[in-house]
């Protein structure tokens, strides 16, 4: 049954007409294209830079319902996506029903806090009939379409994008992460710093590339800077390398191209300081976690193949204490400083955590309705003078806030289910490749979300969607054409990398 599937998929690759090669492109170069463009109007958070990336995503999908041959989907990717698929369709009914208006006497009885909210603030309460879950459903609709535009980039990806395209991709996200780090450095230099066409007014002693807070730059580099080392591990073979001596590794980087490697290397080290010159306390401690977890999974790799190369383990070692010491001579100094008790207390987000926490309790199970946190946080702030809060400063308690218990365990799970998903199969593979990439991605959606608990990363337009491509992305590249009887036929090429190693181990010897 191989054969034919293979050279049936052989045919239809050949056999592609020009609409077709034209519906595939267009949404290659559309994610591409959205890749370098939500960066650069100061993280996309205008309205108008928000249209632009709903209209190119429905562009994107009319290309897809276009085509007549889709791509050959990888069986076990299908798998790992169903119940994902199931938990985010529920999610978006879950979202139509907080817009939809119910009666008055339901919506009192599954939502009792939506009617007393309103109560407070409304006055004409007692002649309406009908209302919505969510207290503002104009608010919940505008933040639940541009979430779908992030879900939509995630299907397409899962079911179009494939090898060439993969690398495309991650070689697009580090280059603009290589930009941002250096640009970033460059307007710290100057005396009227700019954001690209803007005029920079905030965080002037920090570097910011082109995002107003220096929180979500970090948070942007911090998913880059782990898919560039999952590159240099690629390239390099770092997992397929135990045993060759010294003189055989550095042959193997020339035939991988040593000088794309070393840019990789210069642009890591970039990035690594423009995250702790953006004077980011998270950002800081994240980018140490960065390297640790590298780190302990590579461990964890060599240890599960029996073949730990004390070598390779020193080299990590190494690179993760030049990035230490790089970093405390740039000044980490000055960040860490930010940790400091007072500091974090005249920020006040215990104080605004803690009425996030108070709209969830008021509404614990079907939410506010998302995207209402900036409206009715006055209405319940207690602490100080008002404030204009826009964000909780915590996406899981805004989130929780706005969803409710229902909502978000539909959402953090499908998003926690993609992620296992990846890991399970990562673990199992031996592909150099799908090894250094899939890793990469793994430690950079973790990171993401950790950053995620003392800031809004996952509000910002160019950090979701930057977390919208990576997620899926790392799945895809984890299930790789990956078959069932992988494991055996890994055996298979681990003795013959062993029977090349013993050969040139005897040429040299013979030389």
């Amino acid at each position: 049954m191989k054969a034919p599937i293979k050279k049936q998929t052989k045919l239809d690759s050949e056999n592609l007409t020009k609409k077709e090669i034209l519906y595939r492109k267009t949404i290659e170069y559309g994610i591409l294209g959205l890749i370098i463009f939500t960066p650069l109007p100061a993280a996309a958070v205008y309205e108008w830079s928000i249209l632009i990336v709903q209209l190119t995503v429905l562009l994107m999908m009319i290309a897809y319902f276009m085509m007549k041959n889709e791509p050959h989907n990888n069986r076990y990717l299908a798998r790992s996506v169903k119940w994902p698929k199931y938990l985010f369709s529920g999610f978006f009914v879950f979202l139509i029903l907080q817009v939809i208006p119910f009666p008055v006497a339901i919506v009192r009885i599954i939502s009792p806090h939506s009617y007393s909210f309103r109560e407070s603030f409304s006055v004409n309460l007692t002649s309406q009939k009908f209302m919505s879950i969510s207290l503002i459903h104009s608010h919940t609709l505008k933040a639940g379409l541009e979430l779908l535009s992030y879900f939509l980039i995630g299907f397409l990806i899962i079911r179009t994008v494939r090898k060439k395209q993969i690398k495309r991709i991650c070689y697009t996200l580090v280059c603009m992460g290589i930009f941002q780090a250096f640009y970033g450095m460059f307007e710290l230099t100057q005396k009227n710093p700019r954001i690209l066409f803007y005029k920079k007014i905030y965080n002037l002693d920090s570097v910011t590339g082109t995002f107003v807070n220096r929180n979500h730059f970090a948070g942007y580099l911090e998913m880059v800077l782990p898919l560039a080392i999952g590159l240099v591990l690629a390239r390099i073979d770092v997992f397929s390398m135990p045993g060759l001596s010294w003189r055989q590794k550095l042959l193997r980087l020339s035939e991988k191209g040593l000088a794309t490697i070393t840019l990789l290397l210069f642009g890591i080290i970039a990035m690594s300081l423009a995250i702790i010159f953006s004077k980011s306390r998270s950002g800081a401690f994240l980018l140490a976690y960065t390297f640790f977890l590298f780190f302990g999974l590579s461990a964890l790799y060599f240890r599960d193949v029996k073949k730990r190369d004390k070598r390779i383990m020193n080299i990590l070692k190494v690179i993760f204490l030049a990035v230490i010491v790089l970093s405390l001579y740039g000044g980490i100094g000055s960040t860490l400083e930010r940790f400091s008790l007072n500091e974090i207390m005249q920020e006040g987000r215990p104080a605004i955590w803690a009425t996030t926490i108070q709209i969830f309790t008021d509404f614990p199970l079907f939410g506010s309705g998302l995207g209402t946190f900036a409206s009715i946080y006055p209405g319940l702030e207690s602490w100080g003078e008002p404030v204009n809060i826009f964000h909780a400063h915590n996406d899981y308690l805004e989130y929780l806030s706005e969803l409710g218990i229902v909502g978000m365990s539909m959402l953090l799970g499908g998003i926690v289910l993609l992620l296992v998903n990846s890991f399970l199969f990562w673990k199992e593979r031996r592909h150099r490749e799908v090894k250094g990439l899939a890793l990469g991605g793994m430690v950079a959606i973790v990171c993401i979300l950790l950053h995620s608990i003392t800031d809004f990363n996952l509000h910002i337009p160019a950090n979701m969607m930057l977390f919208s491509i990576i997620l899926p992305l790392t799945l895809v590249i984890a299930t790789y054409r990956y078959r069932k009887s992988d494991e055996k036929k890994d055996i298979v090429v681990l003795k013959d990398q062993i029977s090349k190693i013993i050969a040139e181990k005897e040429k040299v010897k013979s030389v």
